[in-house]
């Protein structure tokens, strides 16, 4: 297929596709899906072997958060049954962390609901940041605590930190359609400042909200541009609960159609699959491992995910091996650039405020008829899924409760 050949080329070249090519890779068929995982894969591994890396939340105050986010269960007025909690101790905070990092987590990435912290909540943060560095040598960690002010990024980043997330979620022109508390110019804001802080940005995308293809090729350039280390892409858990429960129309061809755009797009950051991966590509985990270089082990922020040990187990199976903490997840021109950070650092869910808290879902479109993989510019109708509520657990153990984590 010509439109792979060129993909693969313009990916080990560190090129930007054009906008058609991206969206013809949306609209490849299901008959060529194998074609644009192996295509994709070729990219993955020229910039990050076989390794996957591996990252933990810690959830260190959930619920009750004043935005009104439609995909997040910790959003104002959320029916969902979730686990509600105020902020956990720095010492609770490390125990959770620390059974992440026992099961092969090499960033532990630290989430609090809200729309931004105030000076106080960093201090607590940063106080939570040195526990955790005190008490476990090599880990990296990521702070997600929403919007940012001026200043508070250089003071999470003196206190240890090594990243921090937040999400774009999607494209600028759908964004208020989501989320009316705050704007899309908010969250590139926080983005830039954690970059300009020496912070590495960790920002992603949520696929399956109603967007079109268009919408997601615009959130993945507008990420291109922003050039974050790490791009967490988040596939809609629709909980009880929120405006987008009823969406359940992604497949998990879809899935990987939008992990391999991103990944020629994105060819040489830290491609991670953050919520909903079990909901979705359900039994096609594993193939999304040619696309992507990073998890998220074990729960996420309001939902279970897949148990940690089958986590480890599909990644020995699938022929990938686990990323070690002394091994730098980044291709040295990136870490170059970064003068250092993002050397061994690098979503609703991600890692990222609340926003990437559950990871959510929907989308779903094949077909391109065109000999040699031309570009198409129009996709079949989604091909409606059938709802998979039982696929969607809400979390009830690990930070914030007396059971033992899943890591």
């Amino acid at each position: 297929m010509d439109l792979l050949n060129t993909l693969v080329d313009k990916g080990l070249r560190r090129e930007l596709p054009t906008r058609e090519e991206a969206l013809a890779v949306l609209a490849t068929s299901d008959d060529d899906l194998l074609d644009v995982v192996a295509a994709a894969g070729k990219v993955r591994r020229h910039w990050f072997g076989r390794r996957v890396k591996l990252n933990y939340l810690v959830n260190l105050k959930s619920g009750l958060c004043p935005e009104d986010c439609s995909y997040c269960s910790q959003r104002l007025g959320s029916k969902a049954d979730i686990l509600k909690y105020t902020w956990l101790k720095p010492d609770e905070a490390s125990k959770a962390a620390a059974a992440g990092l026992a099961g092969g987590a090499k960033r532990v990435c630290l989430v609090a609901s809200g729309r931004g912290p105030t000076d106080r909540d960093v201090d607590r943060v940063s106080d939570t940041i040195r526990t955790i560095k005190e008490q476990n040598e090599h880990v990296e960690v990521c702070a997600c605590l929403g919007l940012l002010s001026d200043g508070q990024a250089e003071r999470l980043r003196e206190a240890g930190a090594d990243a921090y997330n937040h999400n774009l979620n999607t494209s600028e022109g759908t964004y208020a359609d989501i989320t009316t508390t705050h704007t899309y110019a908010d969250r590139v804001d926080t983005v830039q400042k954690a970059h300009a802080a020496g912070l590495s940005a960790c920002s992603g995308l949520i696929a399956g909200m109603g967007e079109s293809d268009e919408d997601l090729v615009d959130v993945v350039f507008s990420l291109r541009e922003l050039d974050p280390d790490s791009v967490p892409v988040n596939f809609l858990i629709p909980f009880e609960g929120t405006p987008l429960a009823k969406e359940w129309n992604l497949t998990p061809q879809r899935c990987l159609r939008i992990l391999a755009m991103v990944r020629f797009v994105c060819p040489d950051v830290e491609v991670r699959i953050a919520g909903g991966r079990e909901v979705h590509l359900r039994t096609m985990q594993p193939l999304a491992l040619h696309l992507a270089n990073s998890i998220f082990l074990g729960d996420y922020l309001t939902s279970e995910g897949q148990a940690g040990k089958a986590d480890l187990e599909m990644i020995a199976d699938a022929g990938f091996e686990v990323e070690g903490a002394g091994e730098v997840t980044l291709p040295e021109h990136r870490v170059e650039a970064a003068g250092g950070c993002g050397s061994v650092c690098g979503s609703h869910e991600g890692c990222g405020s609340h926003e990437g808290a559950e990871a959510h879902g929907h989308g779903g479109a094949d077909v391109c008829g065109h000999e040699g993989g031309g570009v198409c510019g129009t996709a079949a109708a989604p091909a409606v899924q059938e709802a998979r509520t039982d696929l969607v657990a809400v979390r009830r153990r690990g930070a914030g409760t007396d059971l033992a984590p899943n890591a």
